[in-house]
């Protein structure tokens, strides 16, 4: 089966991210665990751990259907000593927050070596900082996903991914997701069948598609290889429809959380009924 779902507000308390899923017609979703734009946040109470797993439980939520994202202002790669300490720092307390929910999976972005490092010493830092993390929690799956190539940002080309993984210790708990936007903007066109087909081999190869744990399902405004990082409607963008008819035909994508971002949050139940009229 297809868990298609959106990334949904946590506003009012991280124990309605199910119902406002629910409301939509999702079958996966994810979410933030707190506010994304800063560092701390208060520790989950009891109280709202035990409703949020209520709600997933009655509402037909497995914990490999959702996936939870970490904060935008962590950078395990930093080159500069003070912001690396707080990022782990911070991505450990993300990992422990996820685990206190009882959920599988963490999505982070990867990280930026900020012109200050080479890229390979930008990798290592994310590996070490993963596997840091991972010594000292419990079940979590560390996902990575995929960048769109601005900046300095890594995790833009499949090789960046493979590396990581390699270096990742405890590779059970190590986990790919993969952003159709991303994956356009940054170079690799799926804006065909033909195209879309090759990109899902040549990851294949060189990942592995065991790795992949989830998707956000995004179109993208601008064209393959701009490097931007601009969400469109399905359907409404420069990658168009064949990529998203490949992913609802193709059983190697059942469950797992497919997650829209598109802008447009007040069409997702209508985005995902187009998807699954695609399959």
């Amino acid at each position: 089966m297809k868990r298609i779902g959106a990334h949904v507000s946590i506003a009012g308390g991280i124990e309605n991210a199910p119902l406002n899923a629910a409301g939509i017609g999702a079958k996966a979703f994810a979410m933030f665990t707190k506010n994304q734009r800063q560092w701390k946040a208060p520790k989950l109470s009891p109280e709202s751990i035990g409703t949020f797993r209520k709600n997933c439980l009655e509402n037909g939520f497995k914990p490999g259907h959702i996936l939870p994202h970490d904060s935008y202002l962590i950078n395990l790669g930093s080159p500069e000593k003070d912001k690396l300490q707080r990022s782990r720092e911070a991505f450990v307390e993300e990992m422990i927050r996820v685990e206190r929910l009882g959920l599988s999976m963490l999505n982070f972005h990867p990280g930026s070596h900020l012109n200050g490092i080479s890229v390979d010493e930008c990798l290592r830092l994310i590996a070490e900082s993963v596997n840091k993390a991972l010594e000292v929690t419990s079940g979590v799956i560390a996902v990575i996903e995929n960048t769109a190539g601005q900046g300095s940002n890594l995790g833009f080309r499949f090789e960046h991914l493979a590396a990581l993984i390699d270096m990742i210790e405890d590779r059970s708990r190590a986990g790919v997701c993969l952003d159709t936007c991303h994956l356009h903007a940054s170079g690799y066109d799926i804006g065909t069948m033909d195209a879309v087909r090759m990109v899902f081999s040549e990851f294949d190869s060189i990942v592995g598609m065991r790795y992949l744990r989830g998707m956000h399902l995004n179109d993208a405004i601008h064209p393959a290889g701009s490097k931007l990082d601009r969400h469109a409607c399905i359907g409404k963008g420069t990658i168009g429809l064949e990529a998203f008819r490949y992913i609802m035909s193709n059983p190697s994508f059942d469950e797992i959380p497919l997650i829209l971002e598109t802008p447009d949050s007040e069409n997702w139940k209508e985005e995902i009924q187009l998807l699954y009229s695609l399959a």
